[in-house]
């Protein structure tokens, strides 16, 4: 096991330099034109697979880094560049998290890297969960997966909503209900083939911010995919549910669904890029702080200024702090007591929004037109709050996480 360090190693700073550099000179140029054009941002997810970013090995090297700390710095510096185009090209990893939570190691090594592609055929995946009734209220899911045993496959009938990558994406990790009368954990993961027949992309949503990002509703109408698609295979379910019945007659709980144990892997992550952005508006309120005259003298030397970027940097720095140790402890094997992932996601995604708030006020004027970025972080910095998971489920899963009251 690997000791907590707050201290990258030499390795460490040396991947986090290169991930600056390539933010700080293809991302932040080509953000605020991606912003305004609302696309997904190929060229730039083209330009990350060229150099390595946007592939399987990178990302292996970091989700197995012993530290636990590769994914958070990953997604901090690119997150740092922008928002909207840092999760086109990490949007793919929370499908590929799907997977590994879930799959078995065929499954693992024969889709994952068909949701990348390769420097010359980028391809991205999506991870489809939510839906129009069922969004942190999974027992709602209505999506359903039926069984042919007959042809050995899963015939998939429903609509998801908020996919990231929905409808683009070259492989679909698709969320379903197989036993409705488990509720939340009678769910299950499957894998949707690229050209499979009857899932189409339904309306693709205008957001306020990530705008760079694709999201979109998925519809499946009578999708058929083969038995082996069913991540982590027949058996490994037909086990968990028989499981889950005999815990719901003698009145138990605590048995995890697929999407719940994906989320519970990569509410870290998702703080990791919040801190990014955070941090992002800081640097900006900072140095406009340090430039700007007003009244003979720089607006830092005003105490109401200085307090605030102080605040800034020490909710900035805390954030972080929870969010290397949650990915410490998941990486290592300890058990989340105390919700340790959802706080850190809590804590880092309402900084974000704080933070990025906090630098419109310091750049005033400024700050509220698209001259300068934090307008946009701002507008970025909502959705941490609201996707997997709010930060009202967050703090619903920490109090009954300390309560012992059961999460469902």
């Amino acid at each position: 096991m690997a000791e907590f360090t707050m201290e990258l190693n030499d390795e460490q700073k040396e991947v986090r330099d290169w991930l600056h550099g390539f933010a700080a000179d293809v991302i932040r140029p080509a953000a605020a034109e991606w912003d305004e054009r609302e696309e997904t941002p190929w060229p730039v997810i083209q330009e990350a697979a060229k150099v390595g970013i946007y592939s399987l090995d990178f990302y292996a090297q970091q989700y197995f880094d012993p530290t636990g700390l590769g994914i958070p710095m990953a997604m901090e510096e690119l997150f740092w560049g922008d928002a909207g185009i840092a999760l086109s090209i990490v949007g793919t990893g929370l499908a590929a998290v799907g997977v590994l939570a879930n799959g078995t190691e065929e499954q693992i090594g024969t889709w994952i890297p068909q949701m990348y592609g390769d420097a010359n055929d980028v391809k991205v995946a999506a991870f489809c969960s939510s839906e129009p009734d069922a969004g942190s209220d999974v027992a709602s899911m209505r999506t359903r997966a039926v069984y042919d045993e007959a042809k050995d496959e899963w015939v998939i009938n429903g609509t998801k909503t908020w996919a990231t990558n929905g409808g683009i994406a070259n492989v679909h990790v698709v969320v379903a209900v197989v036993d409705p009368e488990l509720g939340s954990k009678g769910h299950a993961s499957f894998i949707v083939p690229p050209g499979t027949p009857g899932l189409s992309q339904g309306q693709k949503f205008k957001k306020h911010g990530i705008r760079a990002s694709h999201t979109a509703e998925v519809i499946l109408d009578n999708v058929r995919v083969p038995g082996s698609c069913l991540l982590g295979g027949k058996e490994k379910l037909d086990e968990r549910l028989a499981r889950a019945r005999e815990k719901a007659r003698q009145g138990g709980e605590r048995v995890k669904n697929a999407a719940m144990a994906t989320f519970e892997a990569s509410r870290p992550a998702v703080g990791a890029m919040a801190v990014g952005t955070a941090r992002a508006a800081y640097e900006v309120a900072l140095e406009y702080a340090q430039t700007r005259e007003q009244f003979g003298r720089p607006i830092i030397d005003n105490q109401g200024v200085a307090f605030q970027l102080a605040d800034m940097r020490t909710q900035i720095d805390a954030a972080r702090l929870l969010v290397w140790r949650a990915s410490w402890m998941a990486i290592n094997g300890r058990p989340f007591t105390a919700a340790e992932g959802s706080m850190s996601k809590l804590f880092a995604s309402e900084t974000a929004k704080k933070v990025t708030a906090q630098a419109i006020q310091i750049l005033g004027g400024n700050g509220y037109t698209r001259e300068y970025p934090v307008e946009r972080m701002h507008r970025d910095s909502a959705i941490y709050t609201i996707f997997e998971g709010t930060s009202e489920i967050q703090r619903l899963v920490i109090a009954r996480t300390l309560s012992g009251m059961p999460i469902r």
